[in-house]
């Protein structure tokens, strides 16, 4: 699903955000990127979503190299991936089944097929009661899970999911994740980055340990994860 080759990223002030990493995702998994602030993990998901673009490397995404996509295609790319960040960036003038919807508007959805695909979406994170609501009146981890239907609305083959639980407390975290993991369980393949150990620790899923642009280990419980470059410490 992921593959990722000789993939270093530079950004102009100097910062080797990404050292040269060698990675594989298998499809319909979940993993799991860990490592403390500025480690890698956000510039790693911004390039499989196409949000930056690698210095050198190639990137692969379902047996396409994603680097070498055309500009004017990209949007099309990204209707295949979610994309959730730790502030879901709701609009607040506007009700909850108004910004679940906002994606299939843009892309052009009939009026019907909105309504089925984003009343299906809420009922998944458990919200279907609240989309007349407007955001601020909802709780953050209820904004998060907002955040989440919106991001899988369109039926993503691929979640990617850069701090969701940031700004929640422990039980609220816990929810999310396990969230994540009821759509890893009908085949989407997930990756979420945190810097969180103690949360990871709940789940037997492949981690991905990163620091300074590099992997230096990796945990493996249950799948074939391969990579390459990093330097093990057990």
């Amino acid at each position: 699903m992921i593959t990722l080759t000789n993939v270093t990223k530079k950004y102009p002030n100097g910062q080797i955000a990404l050292n040269n990493i060698s990675l594989e995702i298998p499809q319909g998994e979940m993993v799991f990127l860990r490592g403390h602030s500025g480690a890698g993990k956000s510039t790693l998901l911004k390039l499989i979503a196409l949000l930056e673009l690698p210095t050198r490397g190639q990137i692969m995404v379902s047996g396409k190299p994603i680097n070498q996509i055309k500009q004017r295609k990209i949007p099309y790319y990204r209707r295949h991936l979610g994309y959730i960040t730790q502030n879901p960036k709701l609009l607040n003038n506007y009700t909850i089944f108004e910004n679940v919807a906002m994606p299939l508007v843009i892309a052009g959805y009939d009026r019907n097929d909105i309504a089925r695909r984003v009343r299906a979406a809420l009922e998944r994170v458990g919200l279907l009661d609240k989309e007349l609501q407007k955001p601020p009146t909802l709780s953050e981890g209820e904004q998060q899970r907002v955040g989440i239907a919106r991001a899988v609305v369109h039926k993503p083959r691929l979640l990617l999911a850069d701090e969701p639980t940031g700004n929640l407390d422990p039980e609220l975290s816990l929810e999310i994740i396990k969230l994540f993991e009821r759509f890893h369980q009908v085949g989407v393949t997930v990756v979420i980055a945190s810097h969180d150990v103690t949360l990871l620790e709940h789940f037997q899923y492949p981690k991905i340990h990163l620091s300074q642009g590099n992997i230096i280990k990796k945990v493996h419980k249950h799948t074939a994860l391969n990579l390459q470059h990093e330097t093990v410490h057990d």
